[in-house]
């Protein structure tokens, strides 16, 4: 096994230098980051349809993030509240994680974007501490474009029934388990991701017994749905969780053991920014006037909602998924589609 040797970088975000790659390599990963503030850009190689990205263009953009923000820190004191009597006590800080795929042992050679994720560092005002929240939460990836707007599509559009190819999202899975088994994501980061996205409204879900402090009342469904099984071979299994004061469960997605691997505060970080993005993005499910039942299906035409005051563009981000996966065709599917087959068929992970 090769080791991957890092040079300096600024905020303390290990880079990969360039000149280390072992020869014979096939990838290497490069980790960048940036702070999710209301004064954020969204950069070049930042997919469009990103949530964080999507808040941050338009007239609107910073007051959109100045609200957004501000609904993520109210929501954290909410569920942190003890010790929290004035329910200021926290707030979070969110850092957008960008991975780049480097191809082949050259210096200087190409490198396309993997992967963006977000991680949060919680800011105790009480006593002046950071602490590391968990990297994860909103996960977007250009690959997954291709596989869910371009691959599927095409293998759907002759038949009568909806199926997935026999490896619809092996390489994509594999690709992501080789990230985060590497050296770029260990030394930066000490525990795995954690995923956390709307249910699915083709599903329905069922109310159990189980209820934990922070992540509320747990779901579970019958059978797995499509972007489940996506997650699955990204090596993620699934738990349907409400938390208290919520509408809706949200999906979240982890390795090991949710319950018991994370802090209450980490999990807060999670619950608190994901649920915010999920009630601007589908206030229809996360912002309905009223909790789910006990048997419920997640419904997108559902009338009986608010409305956050924060503009979200939801037709641009369908349209712009489409364009953004043949963006993935054309500069990396194509191109290195032999390569790509070779490395997945040898990968043991």
């Amino acid at each position: 096994m090769s080791h991957t040797i890092f040079a300096a970088s600024v905020q303390g975000v290990p880079r990969l230098d360039r000149r280390q790659i072992t020869p014979g390599n096939d990838f290497a990963f490069r980790i960048d980051s940036i702070r999710f503030d209301e004064d954020y850009r969204p950069s070049e190689k930042t997919r469009v349809t990103t949530n964080f990205a999507n808040l941050a263009r338009g007239a609107n953009r910073q007051e959109n993030l100045r609200k957004a923000l501000r609904m993520i820190d109210n929501r954290f004191n909410a569920l942190a509240h003890w010790d929290n009597p004035k329910g200021d006590r926290y707030s979070v800080e969110l850092d957008i994680i960008s991975v780049e795929l480097e191809i082949g042992s050259e210096a200087n050679g190409p490198s396309f974007p993997l992967i963006e994720m977000l991680s949060t560092t919680i800011v105790d005002h009480k006593t002046a501490r950071r602490i590391a929240g968990v990297v994860g939460n909103n996960f977007s990836s250009y690959v997954r474009d291709y596989d869910f707007n371009v691959l599927l599509p095409a293998h759907n559009e002759n038949q009568t029934g909806f199926s997935t190819p026999p490896d619809f999202g092996d390489l994509h899975g594999k690709l992501f388990k080789s990230f985060i088994n590497s050296n770029a994501y260990t030394k930066r980061f000490d525990k795995p991701p954690i995923i956390c996205i709307s249910a699915s409204s083709s599903r329905t879900y069922h109310r159990t017994d189980n209820q934990h402090p922070i992540l509320g009342i747990e779901y579970r469904q019958d059978e797995l749905s499509a972007t489940d099984q996506y997650f699955s071979k990204m090596g993620l299994a699934v738990r349907y969780f409400m938390p208290p004061n919520s509408v809706a469960p949200l999906a979240f997605y982890f390795t090991g053991d949710l319950l018991d691997d994370y802090t209450n505060l980490e999990l807060t970080s999670v619950i608190s920014t994901m649920e915010t993005f999920q009630k601007i993005y589908r206030p229809e499910i996360y912002n309905a006037n009223s909790a789910a039942s006990a048997c419920y299906q997640p419904d997108l035409k559902h009338q009986d909602y608010s409305l956050t005051q924060i503009v979200y563009d939801r037709e641009e981000r369908s349209r712009l998924g489409v364009e953004q996966g043949r963006f993935a065709e054309k500069n990396f599917i194509t191109p290195y589609r032999t390569m790509l087959e070779q490395w997945s068929a040898n990968s043991a992970l």
